[in-house]
Order: C-alpha cells, then sequence, then structure tokens
C-alpha cells in the first residue's frame, strides 16, 4: 500500500487553499469548486454514497505535497466553524508533514491564521547524534496536523523509548 490522500474538513475554502498552499507549501491541483447534491452523474452518484441523501453539496479542492501526497480539503454547506479535538473518540486525530524549517513553517503557520499547540521537543534530547524533533500544531480550523524533521522510519528506528 501506498498513502494516496487525506481528507479534512474545512470552514472557508478560500482561507483553507490559502492556508495550506502559502503556510504549507502545497500545491494547487483543482481548486475550490462547488459540488451540488444529484444522482444524474458518477461523482454525484458517488457524493451521495458517501455523505448521504440531503448533504446539500460543498465546495471541494484538490491539493499536494511536494512528495505526491494528495489533500482534499472539503467545506460542506451545512457544517460546524471548528474542528472540536476529543482524543476519547476513536478515529484519525492529526496528520505529519516533514520539514526541514521548523521554525519558518511556524512562523507561515502562525501568519495565516494556525496555532502552534506546544514547543518543538526533540525525542532523544540527551543525544546530539539523534536529532529527531516534532510539534504539534492545529490549522485555521482546528484540524491537528504535526511537522517532523525526519522520515517516519528514521524517527522511530533510532530506540525511540
Amino acid at each position: 500500500m501506498k498513502m494516496n490522500h487525506v481528507g479534512l474538513m474545512v470552514g472557508d475554502m478560500d482561507k483553507a487553499v490559502e492556508f495550506y498552499t502559502k503556510a504549507l507549501g502545497l500545491r494547487i491541483v483543482m481548486n475550490n469548486t462547488k459540488v451540488q447534491e444529484e444522482r444524474e452523474t458518477a461523482i454525484g452518484r458517488m457524493c451521495v454514497a458517501v455523505f448521504g441523501e440531503g448533504f446539500k453539496g460543498f465546495n471541494i479542492a484538490h491539493l499536494v505535497t511536494t512528495d505526491g501526497i494528495g489533500v482534499e480539503l472539503f467545506e460542506m454547506k451545512d457544517r460546524q466553524e471548528r474542528h472540536e479535538v476529543d482524543f476519547s473518540r476513536l478515529g484519525i486525530f492529526h496528520f505529519c508533514l516533514q520539514t526541514d524549517d521548523f521554525e519558518g513553517a511556524i512562523a507561515r503557520v502562525e501568519e495565516y491564521g494556525g496555532k502552534v499547540r506546544m514547543d518543538i521537543m526533540r525525542y532523544h534530547p540527551e543525544d546530539d547524534s539523534k536529532p529527531a524533533k516534532m510539534v504539534y500544531l492545529e490549522d485555521p480550523f482546528g484540524n491537528l496536523f504535526e511537522f517532523y524533521s525526519h522520515t517516519y522510519e528514521e524517527t522511530y528506528a533510532t530506540d525511540y523509548s
């Protein structure tokens, strides 16, 4: 298996596209597009199957990371304005991006309406030969994400515990 894409619910498509492109450096594949509830097209039937009868439509944009992973942004007509994180609920609670520029990336996140949730942490602060670090943040809509300095394998294959 390979990771193909992640879908995120957002509260304002224009603000979301600006955040994910300017703050996080993703590239637009298909910009803000309106989808209406209908059954005449394959996409329309697929959306009814996924979102159920009466979903009323949404806006969608498709972005991509520098390594080709897609990020689908959904702005539903009926929605909450902000994601409320509840760590007691099952399901996906964050995604992670890798960057060499923690300080610059964090500054852009804050500039475009995101929030830093913690100080930058090192997995092995006692060992300078293991410099892997991480930080949790959120987008302007409360969706959690993380920055890593190293690949997933590099981070955990170096005696994490």
